[in-house]
């Protein structure tokens, strides 16, 4: 990578729920940005967007993207679909270019991708985020990074744009184990929290007043005093996919199986969100798990 004092094109793939906003936040960092999503049209809405918010371009493909940037983000839904662009993307790129990823991968896919970048001397770091949409929205995501120190430090001005904690658990593949200890307890807050409103609301306690009083002590927790008011009014627009945490439990599966251990809660929450899934439910946000604990879902 160029002298992090020198100016560089950036490019970011991936503009949907958590890349849009990201890719925005970029556009305020001293760097030409280029975008690429595999869905034209949203390219031209960001194009649209944010025309007058920085030096933006849309690239036609990914090789073209891959010569003309020496940082490259990545944010997409599935371990395959990030395979795919890095296929796309390793015959064009220039020695020393570092790819950031944002998606959440298995670890050995993080390892995969690594092995491949390092075979034509690019550089790769693992940055899984949590924070939602609301937190991408506000550039104050949490990032966990795996990979080179110094190579995260060149690339921290720019995470630093959407980022209010940018934390480096050790070599590439270590991003993306945390993440998955980070989904075990999101699955698991989401189950307690579904859980126990519906039984609240079962005895007819008032919905204001409880979230208040159980937000103030030790059962206070991020989901529950931002989807709390939401699921209950049963309103379930897309914060978090429930079919992405669907995915991401898949990970911590085959994780638990490797490492011989039982999740139980995330075999419980997996099934939980199969079921929603089956019943049209995959595009909600996960706070729709209340239907489950509402009895109604069969």
């Amino acid at each position: 990578m160029q002298n992090t004092a020198e100016k560089f094109t950036v490019g970011f793939i991936g503009l949907g729920a958590m890349g849009y906003p990201i890719a925005g936040h970029l556009l305020h960092s001293d760097s030409p940005i280029q975008v690429w999503n595999r869905t034209s049209a949203v390219s031209a809405r960001f194009q649209a967007e944010y025309a007058n918010q920085g030096e933006l371009q849309v690239a036609s493909a990914l090789p073209e993207l891959a010569t003309a940037c020496r940082v490259i983000f990545t944010c997409v839904s599935a371990d395959q679909d990030l395979f795919n662009i890095i296929d796309q993307l390793l015959p064009a790129l220039v020695a020393g270019t570092v790819i950031c990823d944002h998606s959440t991968t298995a670890p050995d896919t993080a390892r995969q991708i690594n092995k491949s970048l390092q075979a034509v001397q690019c550089h790769f770091v693992d940055a899984p985020v949590s924070g939602g949409v609301e937190g991408a929205r506000r550039g104050t995501l949490v990032t966990m990074v795996g990979g080179e120190k110094a190579i995260i430090e060149q690339i921290s001005p720019l995470l630093t744009c959407y980022t209010s904690k940018i934390a480096r658990m050790g070599p590439v593949s270590t991003g993306q184990a945390t993440k998955a200890v980070n989904q075990v307890m999101v699955a698991g807050i989401a189950e307690a929290v579904t859980e126990a409103l519906a039984l609240a609301e079962k005895m007819e306690l008032p919905a204001g007043q409880l979230l208040e009083v159980l937000g103030g002590g030790a059962a206070g927790n991020w989901f529950m005093a931002h989807r709390g008011k939401t699921m209950l009014a049963d309103e379930f627009e897309v914060g978090f996919k429930l079919s992405l945490l669907h995915k991401d439990l898949g990970i911590c599966e085959e994780l638990a199986r490797n490492l011989d251990l039982d999740l139980h809660l995330v075999r419980q929450a997996r099934e939980d969100y199969r079921r929603l899934m089956e019943a049209g439910e995959g595009d909600s946000d996960i706070s729709a798990l209340i239907h489950i604990k509402q009895g109604k879902i069969d």
